[in-house]
């Protein structure tokens, strides 16, 4: 056990640039060694490669699975992390308390089945497998290796109903549903049943938004999706009012296809993992509404600019994957939603 003095949010961690940066923002981190006492050490299970990051890689290597493995080698064994050097982002992982510094406050023990609920862009990790059983073409990888949580990391405790594969994907896109779920509270607490339109209402995050705001008391429904199959299986899950297929990229086609649903939205949720919705989801919300972006393919720069180029008067909210009692909140959600848990078990067996 180290005795030099540490940082409860990694910064004892940062190699390059040392003592200069948040692990999240640095190049190099030390992903071995002892741990310092207020830290955790995991054995790694599986990670989850987050999807703008996934999409990201599998595009650069036209899918060509063997070159994406070689390349999150490449990215953990350079950076101490897997963080995507032009998405700048990671994914979360699973596995086993392997040790505890007597001075964690994080309340895991050794032998925990865990969920870390921060991201691998800013996670100590060291692969020790070659990630030899996974084939470079999904984003869920199995893992072996290690991972050190810091004091103000976040972690929770695998759920003992469900596989550790569904709860990685629950908690993988928690976040969303629990901003979701406060935004549309929110409304419903100033006396109004919101209109709410979800981008990619058909994936993960997506769907659970839409779970979410049904729970709040949205009062109408609309999620979008690019293609027919999405559209088929999101009507017949029941969990949007409308269903609509529109490219979300398309500033008027997004627009009038919300428009012909019952829009504009009272708040609309970017849920698509490719860049170029900002302006659309602007065109797609009234005046006075929310937005919130919960995908990393976002240009915030272009979301601002947009908004005022546009004379647009919404509030546009970052979403950051934390929100306290997230990961209960859309946990309970796939529990007591037969058609979400079917969703996401479909999801599995892709």
């Amino acid at each position: 056990m180290r005795t030099t003095p540490s940082s409860p949010v990694g910064m004892h961690r940062v190699v390059d640039p040392a003592g200069a940066a948040l692990p999240q923002a640095a190049r190099v981190l030390d992903a071995g060694g002892d741990l310092w006492p207020d830290e955790v050490r995991i054995d790694v299970e599986t990670l989850n490669l987050d999807a703008a990051s996934f999409r990201q890689l599998s595009e650069k290597h036209a899918g060509d699975g063997d070159a994406v493995r070689a390349e999150v080698l490449d990215i953990v064994a350079t950076r101490g992390k897997m963080q995507n050097p032009v998405t700048g982002s990671g994914g979360m992982l699973i596995g086993t308390v392997a040790e505890v510094g007597p001075q964690s406050p994080l309340g895991l023990a050794v032998g925990d089945r865990v969920a870390t609920l921060v991201s691998l862009s800013l996670t100590p990790l060291q692969l020790t497998d070659g990630l030899e059983r996974w084939d470079g073409r999904s984003e869920r990888v199995p893992a072996s290796g290690t991972a050190v949580l810091f004091g103000r990391s976040i972690a929770a405790r695998l759920p003992e109903d469900m596989s550790p594969d569904l709860a990685l994907m629950v908690m993988d896109v928690c976040g969303a549903p629990a901003l979701v779920s406060r935004v549309v509270g929110e409304y419903v607490d100033a006396g109004v049943s919101p209109t709410v339109v979800v981008l990619g209402g058909a994936g993960k995050s997506g769907s659970l938004s839409l779970a979410a705001a049904r729970a709040a008391g949205a009062g109408h429904l609309i999620g979008v999706v690019p293609v027919q199959r999405e559209a088929d299986q999101l009507t017949a899950s029941g969990l949007a009012d409308r269903v609509v297929i529109a490219d979300a990229r398309s500033p008027l086609g997004l627009a009038d296809a919300v428009a012909a649903a019952g829009g504009p939205a009272d708040v609309t949720v970017v849920c698509v993992d490719v860049p170029g919705c900002e302006q659309p989801a602007i065109l797609a919300t009234a005046q006075g509404g929310t937005i919130i972006f919960f995908s990393m393919a976002t240009s915030f720069s272009a979301a601002a600019l947009g908004a005022e180029g546009l004379a647009a008067d919404v509030r546009m909210l970052v979403g950051n994957g934390y929100v306290p009692g997230h990961a209960d909140l859309a946990l309970d959600l796939v529990r007591g939603n037969a058609t979400v848990r079917a969703l996401f078990e479909g999801r599995l067996s892709e």
